[in-house]
């Protein structure tokens, strides 16, 4: 479970400059044109202000193939051994910037398809500039997945119920928010989830967010499973 996340974040933040790199095997494009495709292990485009990465970043991946309509509109065929470890982590990811503070609201909407087979969850996840912090936050999983750390207990935050686990990569910390039943759409207020861990728990200080990601943490989907993201927006003051 460590390299999971330090995995995961190392090959986001390389994605732009590999772009070009080594094109990882077959594996389906949608039936109807998208503006943009790619199956290569470190694809990324941006759209309508929002990053998109391909992110195939875990141990024994097999294939995986983005394809966007929009930059809120996007998806993936991936077909991933049933094996254990987070294998990609493809993904729509918006900068903010700004100090938890400085913000007047930080909010986001999603709707997801998502196959009722294989090992995965759905989750954004947010990031400080400095990747001293990672708050993850669960919308749906399925199949043999789990976050890092140990409970802290149920809260219910920004419009949702979730189970909260602290733990540690080893590189940084994590706090994953899971919601307590799967969800295909639905708005999360992340700004009292935010505050929630820098002023009721102290966990952590007035840091500055750097990325919102929100994709697809896939750890199995043997056979070729579409994972649609089929609108998803950030919005913040």
């Amino acid at each position: 479970m460590a390299s999971r996340t330090l995995g995961r974040v190392t090959k986001a933040l390389l994605a732009p400059a590999l772009a070009l790199g080594a094109t990882v095997a077959l594996a389906s494009a949608p039936a109807s044109a998208a503006v943009w495709n790619s199956c290569d292990q470190w694809a990324n485009a941006n759209l309508n202000g929002y990053t998109l990465y391909n992110n195939i970043w875990g141990s024994g991946a097999g294939a995986q193939c983005i394809w966007a309509n929009s930059g809120t509109n996007w998806g993936v065929n991936a077909n991933h051994p049933n094996t254990g470890g987070i294998k990609s982590y493809p993904n729509q990811t918006k900068a903010i910037n700004k100090s938890i503070t400085s913000l007047g609201s930080l909010s986001s909407s999603y709707n997801v398809s998502v196959p009722s087979s294989g090992a995965y969850n759905t989750s954004y996840d947010i990031w400080d500039t400095d990747h001293d912090y990672e708050i993850m936050l669960w919308v749906n999983k399925t199949g043999a997945v789990g976050p890092i750390g140990t409970s802290q207990g149920s809260v219910s935050l920004g419009g949702h119920s979730w189970t909260v686990y602290k733990g540690t990569n080893g590189a940084n910390e994590v706090f994953s928010f899971i919601r307590t039943s799967n969800s295909s759409s639905g708005t999360v207020n992340i700004l009292p989830i935010l505050k929630w861990i820098k002023d009721t728990k102290g966990w952590m200080g007035n840091e500055t967010i750097g990325d919102v990601q929100f994709g697809f943490e896939i750890t199995s989907s043997s056979g070729g499973l579409d994972f649609r993201t089929n609108s998803m927006t950030v919005s913040s003051s």
